[in-house]
């Protein structure tokens, strides 16, 4: 059977699930498939297994424009929605002037470089050549020797400004990836952005919890995976992965002052 696709909210409580029964590997993530379409086209459906929509014009195994996956996803979030007027978290997010709405292809592709070259930070992606330099012309890459025994304190104004740069950019690069179903593997054009505008109502300070779709306690990384299988159709990130990585960071940054509370749903 071919395997259909599934919306994920990230921050849906155990209920929404109702009485759907998960597939999980050991040591995997689970399936969560929506129902078929008699029509044959493409079938999106919300992570509650009731809420379901068709992309019009398109075939299962078909790729749909960014545009007709927006509208689906925009008709799926408009009925949730409905069904549950109080359930949104509303608060704006904090990165929101300061990142563009629309995915760019930089970040994203300087990502992809990294995972390709096998580097996790940008200090390592700037020694394969996979970064340019820092915003302001600072470098990018590892600016010598720590003075031996003041690992803590050893570094000047002028430091703390590169290591911002980086921190920036890393998330931009999150930011990019969010927003660009290709960038993280996707096949059907659904980006993370579509049902999570500015990585809005994915409460990255509540993991790690309980999350009833993957069947134990999950990590924010976990869940971006399961998202990336189940809604985007695409193969689960290494933990390692640059992609991942910046995905996680731009979500944590969004919620930035927002008080830790784990295993709250």
């Amino acid at each position: 059977m071919t395997p259909k696709t599934t919306f994920a909210l990230l921050a849906l409580p155990a209920v929404a699930l109702g009485g759907l029964v998960l597939a999980q590997s050991r040591g995997g993530l689970p399936r969560h498939d929506a129902p078929p379409s008699p029509s044959g086209n493409l079938t999106v459906a919300l992570c509650d297994g009731e809420t379901v929509a068709e992309v019009p014009g398109v075939k299962e195994g078909e790729t749909p424009t960014r545009e007709q996956a927006r509208a689906v996803a925009d008709a799926l979030m408009d009925e949730w929605r409905r069904k549950h007027p109080d359930a949104w978290d509303d608060e704006p997010p904090r990165l929101a002037q300061a990142l563009p709405r629309d995915g760019g292809a930089q970040g994203a592709s300087v990502a992809g470089e990294r995972a390709k070259e096998g580097a996790t930070t940008p200090g390592e992606a700037a020694a394969h050549g996979a970064t340019a330099g820092g915003a302001g012309g600072l470098p990018a890459g590892p600016q010598g020797a720590v003075q031996e025994g003041h690992t803590y304190g050893a570094f000047s104004q002028r430091d703390e400004r590169i290591w911002q740069a980086e921190t920036e950019r890393f998330v931009k690069e999150g930011h990019d990836v969010f927003h660009d179903a290709k960038a993280f593997g996707g096949t059907i054009a659904v980006s993370c952005d579509m049902c999570h505008p500015d990585a809005a109502n994915t409460h990255p300070e509540t993991y790690p919890k309980f999350q009833v779709q993957i069947g134990r306690v999950a990590l924010l990384r976990d869940m971006i995976n399961w998202c990336i299988q189940n809604p985007a159709r695409g193969k689960p990130l290494a933990d390692d992965d640059p992609r991942l990585k910046a995905m996680e960071a731009y979500i944590l940054a969004q919620r930035k002052g927002t008080a830790l509370e784990f295993g709250k749903h």
